[in-house]
């Protein structure tokens, strides 16, 4: 089988945590992922589709560090949303995702989609869920999804043990992880000594490199990774993205077919 997503063809992106490269499968369906009502509480704001397609690109280090993450973890799932961004799926699918990485090895299900759901912990509430849910064994590594710097390293009652990765105008987080965050002379960073990581704040990560492990850590009824994407800080359902990674994937496959008769 071809495997259009083979990272190590991709140049400048260290080789690190990266056998084997991942096979991107069929993104979750429009009516699971996006059929969702945005209503904004009072004095929240709710933006519109961006003008500039909303591409992977690098950014200067000044511009990048003035979109501060910190503390953006915590909102895995809220009562009322935060700035939600409307992206139009042709603008996405426009993008080049050829650098990027599917989140999680040992991918089993879509299992909660981004926007509003039943509370995940049981009764009637609504909150609304800032991210996709990508359901894998307990111990699945997790991929980065895109080149970048990790800006936070936290342990959460929220997300649980979560990294998050700015790449230019994205920041991608990585909730539920297993391990903990310790700190010493040399810095913090999210240990996993059963996995044999150590993921260090500032620390730069390639695409497709191995972050974490699938835990139950945070708040969570069974084991997956919650990965949640904001561009301009803005949030971003990931599934447009999944689907734009996946057409990419099937069109370098069909060229590549092509390419062998």
């Amino acid at each position: 089988m071809v495997n259009a997503w083979d990272l190590s063809n991709q140049p400048n992106v260290a080789l690190d945590n990266r056998t084997p490269a991942i096979q991107i499968p069929a993104p979750p369906s429009q009516e699971t992922a996006l059929n969702f009502e945005v209503r904004p509480a009072s004095g929240s704001t709710v933006a519109q589709s961006q003008s500039q397609s909303p591409q992977p690109q690098s950014r200067s280090q000044s511009q990048s560090a003035s979109q501060s993450s910190k503390g953006v973890i915590a909102l895995n799932s809220a009562r009322e949303p935060q700035q939600v961004a409307q992206v139009n799926p042709q603008q996405i699918a426009t993008g080049n995702w050829y650098g990027a990485s599917f989140p999680v090895e040992n991918f089993q299900a879509y299992t909660s989609p981004f926007g509003y759901r039943q509370s995940a912990t049981g009764g009637y509430s609504q909150e609304f869920h800032y991210g996709l849910d990508l359901a894998a064994p307990e111990g699945s590594y997790i991929r980065n999804w895109w080149a970048g710097k990790v800006v936070e390293v936290t342990d959460n009652t929220n997300c649980g043990s979560s990294v998050v990765v700015e790449s230019g105008p994205w920041t991608h987080i990585y909730c539920h992880m297993q391990g903990h965050v310790e700190e010493d002379g040399s810095g913090r960073y999210l240990l996993d000594r059963e996995g044999g990581l150590q993921i260090k704040l500032g620390q730069t990560i390639g695409a497709g490199d191995r972050i974490g492990r699938v835990g139950m850590t945070g708040r969570t009824t069974g084991p997956h990774l919650h990965w949640g994407l904001k561009y301009d800080s803005n949030w971003v359902d990931p599934a447009l993205v999944i689907r734009a990674m996946y057409a990419n994937q099937q069109q370098a496959a069909s060229v590549s077919r092509q390419g062998m008769q």
